[in-house]
């Protein structure tokens, strides 16, 4: 009886250990390992080549293109930025004459209203512009707006200048010709001599330069004849000199070069 007991007991521990042991649960398993390799679709995605022909001084290019990566539309207005207008584009007359002069005074509303309509046309065609939206030409993009903005004004005030001079003192720009040209004769004579002075030196044939300023001299327009120079030849182009402009220089033709998987180039000799 007290065998018979005992292997009962021993039957049952033995039941309960195998019981408790864990179940080979399929659903424990690490989804990660047994779940298929990603596909890497960017990796896949091949350059869809097509052609964008464009003009420089020279030669005629044909670029090509992952249109994947930019639209023919921004190629065409990043070339309008780096080579259409790399140009001065605000028109206003040249006063180099007595008669340049009288025309500008007479017809300053005329002149400062189409200024006035160029800028604003300008502006929206750079503002409008869908470049390549990288930062490097979107920085070139902005200084190309600033660069107008400062030639717009130069321009507008010089306009007015002609038949206001007092209004170059509203600035710091260029301040020996703004101040002599709201001086005496004494001083505003002075500076106008220094400056052909100047002049002559950069020039061909330096001597017509002073004859010519001392014909001018013994004009009863002198005055008028130093204010064209001061303003033209002094104020001008040292105000445009200071205007922040856009670098339009080797590196700027590589960054557009290298928007394409190639280029083939047809060039005339220089």
């Amino acid at each position: 009886m007290r065998i018979a007991i005992t292997t009962f007991i021993l039957l049952s521990f033995l039941s309960c250990k195998k019981d408790t042991q864990p179940a080979n649960d399929p659903a424990s398993t690490d989804t990660a390992q047994i779940s298929p390799p990603k596909t890497d679709t960017a990796a896949a995605i091949q350059p869809k080549q097509e052609i964008f022909n464009f003009g420089t001084e020279l030669c005629d290019n044909k670029g090509y293109f992952d249109s994947n990566k930019y639209s023919r539309k921004e190629l065409e207005d990043t070339y309008k930025l780096w080579f259409e207008l790399s140009g001065s584009l605000l028109d206003t007359p040249f006063v180099n004459t007595l008669k340049d002069l009288n025309e500008i005074r007479d017809n300053k509303d005329q002149i400062l209203a189409k200024l006035d309509k160029d800028f604003a046309q300008k502006k929206a065609q750079i503002m409008n512009l869908k470049v390549i939206n990288t930062p490097y030409w979107q920085s070139i993009k902005q200084k190309s707006y600033e660069e107008l903005v400062q030639s717009y004004e130069i321009e507008k005030i010089q306009i007015i200048a002609y038949s206001d001079p007092s209004i170059l003192l509203k600035n710091n720009r260029c301040s020996n010709f703004s101040k002599a040209l709201n001086s005496t004769d004494e001083q505003m004579f002075g500076e106008w001599k220094k400056l052909r002075e100047g002049m002559s030196k950069n020039n061909s044939d330096p001597q017509r330069i002073i004859n010519q300023f001392n014909e001018q001299l013994n004009s009863s327009d002198k005055r008028d004849y130093a204010l064209i120079d001061l303003i033209t030849f002094g104020w001008g182009n040292c105000a445009n000199d200071k205007i922040q402009r856009v670098s339009r220089d080797e590196k700027m033709n590589n960054e557009f070069n290298a928007l394409f998987i190639k280029v083939d180039s047809e060039c005339d000799e220089p």
